[in-house]
């Protein structure tokens, strides 16, 4: 595999970074130990400035090139943060904080864009500026929104803007990306039915707000089925529903919520519009009071089409031409990169993590010989991106 030679020669040390933080996981925007491993590897390796908590808790580091003639600033971002998930295997280096873990290879994400942060900083062959991202709270906290909403991408003057997952069931050394909606735009809703009380013995002298929920359940059901175009993606799943505590009560209210993902604007209004129009007219149908809560959020993390073309160039420099995927199917999944790339244009790649365990599962673990694939990748995309001529 042509990976970067001189990033080869410390893959072991990648992979002891790797572990440490795999084994200090923090949630959310509580990834101060992350970030401060992040800072104390970026001082040793001289980069030219360290900024700590932009976005609450995230890292930039930024690298200029031998030369800076061509102006050109590249960023390339990593996640920090960790999930609520027990870890099962007993690994050597397993997380030492009962109920988290990185069980979406976040640990991993980070130790290789450090190690293509130690290679850039002792090579320096690029013409231009490297900005270096290390954001918190990807896992439903917006993290990614939090850096751009504190000015990072016209503080460091970022022009264009990278980043990458592992994927298991991917073979290691290889890549897939696409131009265009490569995965979807997150939306959560929260309905709650207010019907009235009574025994469950006299169900006629109450309201049921469980039965006007489940007509709710079955009746959103034909959102996408029958609303949306066959040719569009969209996923409607009510998660949970909540209601009663007792046998021989009929209860007084009823919940449920669930989550939406689409992949075009258009889709996504229209399916927000329609729960509210379904669960309203059969609340009024059945004379109950229903209160409708629609939490938006990731936007459909879309690619621009030059940055993907580039993107894909690059990684067939590091693995070869027929390693790297060019019409990955769209994933129903969300990442907050998505924000950035709403900011500057760019592209989102994934990249083979092998047979493991998948995302967010009790037993996954990062690969550790995908380390010098996505450290070789991120050095590369800075010096072709900026050449040093």
């Amino acid at each position: 595999m042509p990976v970067n030679n001189r990033i080869a020669d410390f893959h072991d040390e990648i992979t002891e970074w790797r572990r440490t933080i795999h084994q200090h996981p923090g949630l959310l925007y509580d990834v101060e130990e992350t970030a401060a491993l992040v800072v104390d590897k970026l001082k040793e390796f001289g980069v030219d400035e360290i900024v700590e908590n932009v976005g609450r808790t995230g890292v930039v580091a930024v690298i200029k090139g031998r030369k800076n003639d061509s102006g050109k600033v590249i960023g390339m971002r990593a996640d920090m943060d960790a999930l609520p998930i027990v870890e099962k295997r007993d690994l050597p280096h397993k997380s030492k904080y009962e109920g988290k873990m990185h069980a979406c290879g976040h640990d991993g994400h980070t130790a290789m864009l450090l190690g293509a942060a130690k290679y850039l900083a002792e090579t320096r062959n690029f013409d231009g500026t490297a900005v270096m991202i290390f954001q918190p709270a990807e896992e439903g906290g917006a993290g990614g929104k939090a850096m751009c909403d504190d000015g990072m991408m016209e503080r460091f003057g970022v022009q264009e803007v990278y980043g990458l997952h592992n994927m298991p069931g991917m073979p290691v050394g290889e890549f897939a990306i696409r131009p265009g909606p490569l995965m979807a735009g997150t939306d959560e809703f929260t309905i709650t039915i207010e019907g009235q009380g009574a025994h469950a013995a006299q169900p006629h002298n109450g309201n049921d707000p469980i039965m006007i929920a489940t007509q709710m359940v079955q009746a959103l059901q034909t959102v996408v089925s029958r609303n949306v175009d066959p040719l569009s993606s969209a996923v409607l799943t009510v998660t949970a529903i909540h209601a009663g505590k007792a046998y021989n009560v009929i209860p007084q209210e009823a919940q449920f919520y669930g989550t939406v993902r689409t992949l075009d604007r258009e889709v996504r209004a229209m399916v927000l519009e329609r729960i509210k129009t379904i669960t309203q007219g059969i609340a009024e149908a059945y004379g109950a009071k229903v209160d409708v809560k629609l939490k938006e959020g990731y936007p459909v993390t879309s690619n621009h089409e030059a940055q993907t073309s580039f993107a894909a160039a690059v990684a067939k420099d590091v693995v070869g031409e027929s390693r790297v995927n060019m019409d990955q199917l769209p994933v129903m999944g969300g990442e907050d990169f998505s924000y950035m790339l709403e900011e500057r244009p760019g592209a989102f790649i994934f990249m083979g993590n092998g047979d493991t365990a998948g995302l967010h599962h009790e037993e996954y673990d990062f690969n550790d010989e995908a380390i010098p694939v996505g450290s070789s990748y991120w050095a590369k995309i800075a010096e072709t991106a900026m050449p040093a001529g």
